[in-house]
């Protein structure tokens, strides 16, 4: 017996959300040997899905998504003027 796993998590930023999307969606199109299906999409806040057939990795995603998530926010944050 196979067990599947799956979260959905929803961030949002105020005005830079659009501007981590697009950082966040680019990286995961780049990750075809994902063991985790991740799909991130945008309508004013940003909605992350994930599913995966192993826990671990689908903690493992998550895990990496939300640093990026923080890592992004933290970034445009600190050149704010």
């Amino acid at each position: 017996m196979t067990l599947s796993y799956s979260t959905k998590i929803k961030f949002s930023a105020g005005k830079a959300t659009k501007a981590i999307f697009d950082s966040v969606s680019t990286d995961n199109k780049f990750y075809p040997e994902n063991p985790t299906k991740t799909k991130i999409s945008y309508d004013k806040k940003i909605l992350v899905e994930i599913k995966s057939e192993q826990i671990s990795h689908l903690r493992a995603n998550l895990n990496s998504t939300l640093r990026l998530l923080q890592a992004s926010s933290d970034s445009i944050n600190s050149v704010k003027i």
